[in-house]
């Protein structure tokens, strides 16, 4: 015994070290997890809040789901290779600029879930008739490319739409829970 005896400080430390390691390697994992549950499982918008206005900031990238005059909820969204400018014609990637509504949702999207917004109005038609173009459409809130769900973490740190507002799957569930159909729409650049 008294063999080990001189060296048990030089073991008792790396004990310590070892232990402590343990320990933070635990409680990191921990965070991560619940960081990833947290992420999982956003926080419900409250009932109470009425969404009047969804209202969109292209140059930050941004969704504000509004009752009057306050944020209630905000997210991050992707939207086409072409963003800046308001949409002139079907093909030119670009998501359009002014006030309409979402008139309606769609359950059987080519992306996870959608929100039509009623572009092209009059004004966006007339325009695209007298430069002899078709104005587009199928402008719409959406999530993921069906069957690219995973991949939204990625996805949304580029511009990939043809001119949509793209959000992740589960974003999308919260906005079509809260969005009524004939909610308006505001997007500025």
């Amino acid at each position: 015994m008294s063999f080990f005896r001189p060296n048990s400080s030089k073991y008792s430390s790396w004990l310590f070290i070892v232990i402590g390691l343990s320990f933070a390697t635990i409680i990191g994992t921990s965070a991560i997890a619940a960081a990833k549950d947290a992420a999982k499982y956003p926080q419900p918008i409250p009932n109470e809040d009425i969404i009047d206005k969804v209202f969109v900031d292209k140059s930050e990238r941004r969704l504000q789901l509004m009752s009057g005059d306050k944020v209630i909820k905000s997210y991050h969204i992707a939207l086409g290779g072409s963003p800046i400018g308001h949409k002139q014609q079907e093909g030119d990637q670009r998501t359009p600029i002014g006030s309409y509504t979402l008139d309606y949702k769609n359950e059987k999207s080519q992306y996870y879930r959608s929100m039509h917004v009623s572009y092209p109005n009059a004004v966006d038609k007339a325009k695209a008739k007298s430069r002899g173009v078709s104005p587009g459409g199928a402008i719409m809130i959406h999530g993921q490319k069906n069957g690219f769900g995973a991949l939204a973490m990625l996805n949304q740190q580029r511009d990939w739409t043809a001119g949509c507002m793209a959000v992740t799957n589960d974003e999308m569930d919260e906005i079509m829970a809260a969005v009524k159909v004939g909610t308006p729409i505001e997007i500025v650049e």
